[in-house]
């Protein structure tokens, strides 16, 4: 299962970096300036940054755990963002 968001914002490879960064202390993750690959227990993250927009697409076996990707992601993107104005809209 495969779900995705395109987040509007200026510093798009800067997040992208903080969040790989961030799990990088707990879990596999391999990322450069413009694009990120993050490997959780019950699914993975790819991110991608290309110019004002960070993409971010979650891939899981099951819909709850893709939802719980869906939720720890943006849970973190709002934390570290909490100084700008965007919504976080996944499809699917």
């Amino acid at each position: 299962m495969t779900s995705d968001t395109a987040i509007h914002t200026t510093k798009a490879g800067g997040y992208l970096q903080q969040l790989c960064k961030h799990f990088s202390h707990k879990i596999d993750v391999e990322f450069s300036p413009v694009a990120g690959w993050i490997k959780f227990d019950f699914g993975c993250a790819n991110l991608t940054a290309d110019g004002d927009i960070l993409k971010i697409t979650v891939n899981a076996d099951s819909l709850e755990d893709l939802d719980r990707l869906k939720h720890v992601l943006s849970s973190h993107m709002e934390r570290f963002a909490f100084r700008e104005d965007f919504q976080i809209n996944w499809s699917g």
